[in-house]
């Protein structure tokens, strides 16, 4: 049981629970899901994630915009 309880904890049901944990707008996750760059899911017609999904998405966006630059500042 405590397994699933982990796994409901680390789920975000809908775009506006996504878009609060990322603390951007539903328009801009819609936008994000369109281009493909979210990693979402649906469950039965509703846009869903993990929360454990975004920080590693969140994680390797950061390290790719830190390879872009020039310095190790941030």
């Amino acid at each position: 049981m405590e397994k699933i309880e982990n796994s409901e904890a680390d789920l975000l049901y809908g775009v506006p629970a996504i878009a609060s944990f990322l603390n951007v707008r539903a328009r801009q996750v819609h936008h994000m899901r369109e281009k493909g760059s979210l990693p979402t899911f649906k469950i039965a017609g509703k846009v869903c994630a993990r929360r454990s999904a975004l920080t590693a998405w969140l994680a390797k966006q950061e390290a790719a915009a830190a390879g872009g630059r020039s310095d190790d500042r941030r």
